[in-house]
């Protein structure tokens, strides 16, 4: 039997770090379990799988994406201003705060720029939109998923999604 490499249909689990340009640390699996995916099925930036694909267990990489292969360019249109009363009277509403709206594409996260009586002003912008990211990634399993797996499109288990 050949090595397993990574590629659609595996089930990876990575250690990773991801900084910005300022070799600020955004993510890192650093003392947590290690991240583990379904590869092929959305669930990490489209950049990431390209970039880890054939990789073996024990393999280390070191690469960045620019915003075209990560979460996209900012967005003037995503930052708006909503009113007031679309939010619940009783929420406090704070600078930073992130929120969900819930719109027919389903849930759509949005953060907090501004708080004014009338207004509250947010961004739809993905926080990492327009920032290349560098990953430093370690391939610490990979097996073949179950076919419940492939039929759920997600991971099961330790790691994954539990029903």
């Amino acid at each position: 039997m050949s090595e397993l490499k990574m590629s659609d249909n595996v089930v990876a689990s990575v250690h990773y770090t991801g900084t910005l340009q300022d070799e600020s640390v955004f993510d890192s699996s650093e003392d947590k379990d290690p991240l583990t995916f379904l590869v092929g099925h959305q669930q990490m930036i489209s950049g990431f799988e390209q970039e880890m694909q054939g990789a073996k267990v024990g393999d280390r990489r070191t690469f960045t994406l620019i915003p075209e292969r990560a979460y996209g360019e900012r967005d003037d249109a995503g930052v708006v201003q909503l009113p007031r009363s679309q939010f619940p009277p009783d929420e406090e509403l704070k600078v930073g705060m992130v929120l969900v709206a819930q719109v027919t594409e389903g849930p759509l996260p949005f953060r907090i720029l501004t708080v004014g009586e009338e207004n509250i002003t947010v961004d739809f912008n993905h926080e990492l939109a327009g920032h290349d990211l560098t990953f430093s990634v370690e391939v610490v399993e990979l097996r073949e998923a179950t076919e419940e797996e492939l039929e759920h499109g997600h991971v099961h288990g330790p790691g994954g999604h539990h029903h």
